[in-house]
């Protein structure tokens, strides 16, 4: 581990891959809101269109969270300054969940994406030291609900390990299993990266990386990356100007 007063490098091509995830969740969420208000005939809760989309978009998202944390901890992040980060995501899933409770009363998000997340992050710091054993603990977490599954965690106060009979009634629901498993593969997938080709993650102009900087490739991926950056508030802000945007076009057409 590099000491905390060591130059801080951001891989631009880890930054890109989040900024791809977010952007494929706008579109799958303005296409929810469209199905929401009856403009798009899309059956998110069962098609497996969509929820295999939903699937897929919730691997990048855990995944680039997990690949953060293995370049926060080798580069010497410090704990204060995780607990700072953490501190943030806690409240914007209270944001979440009193957001969603006036729209989806009977149905709010109490244990969505970034609920999971804040306990996740916790686990993914305190197990980074175990390093190439992430990849077996990875496949444990995941495949444990598929083998363990008891009425006593399908109530609201243990439903959130993920060891459910039945998928509870909300909007969104990322528990603790199988998901945590996800992260731990991006960590451990981070991890040997670093250590040895280091130069995939970030292209020559960002850090120790090479590649071709010039092109369309290069400006979309430079895009992408610059969103990659700022993916909390990206999450918290998109979707109440999406329904905002779609409300006031309904209202006015």
């Amino acid at each position: 581990m590099v000491s905390s007063s060591a130059p801080v490098f951001r891989f631009d091509r880890l930054d890109a891959l989040r900024g791809f995830a977010l952007v494929w969740m706008a579109v799958f969420h303005f296409c929810f809101d469209l199905s929401h208000q009856g403009l798009l005939a899309a059956n998110f809760y069962e098609d497996p269109l969509w929820i295999t989309q939903r699937t897929c978009i919730l691997s990048l998202f855990l995944l680039c969270a997990g690949a953060g944390q293995a370049v926060a901890t080798t580069q010497g992040q410090s704990w204060p300054r995780f607990w700072r980060r953490w501190a943030q995501v806690v409240a914007c899933a209270a944001l979440v969940s009193l957001g969603s409770w006036f729209m989806f009363p009977n149905s709010f998000i109490y244990f969505g994406v970034l609920h999971g997340m804040a306990v996740m992050l916790v686990v993914a710091r305190l197990s980074a030291p175990l390093k190439a054993w992430l990849w077996p603990l990875g496949a444990i977490a995941v495949a444990l609900p598929w083998f363990i599954r008891h009425p006593f965690f399908d109530s609201r106060a243990t439903n959130w390990l993920g060891l459910v009979t039945y998928k509870p009634i909300t909007e969104d629901y990322v528990p603790v299993l199988p998901w945590l498993g996800v992260m731990w593969w991006g960590m451990a997938a981070t991890q040997w990266l670093l250590a040895r080709h280091p130069h995939c993650m970030a292209s020559g102009a960002n850090g120790p990386g090479r590649g071709d900087n010039s092109g369309l490739t290069a400006t979309v991926r430079a895009a992408l990356a610059a969103l990659g950056r700022w993916s909390l508030t990206f999450y918290m802000l998109h979707q109440p100007v999406l329904i905002g945007a779609l409300n006031a076009w309904i209202f006015l057409k």
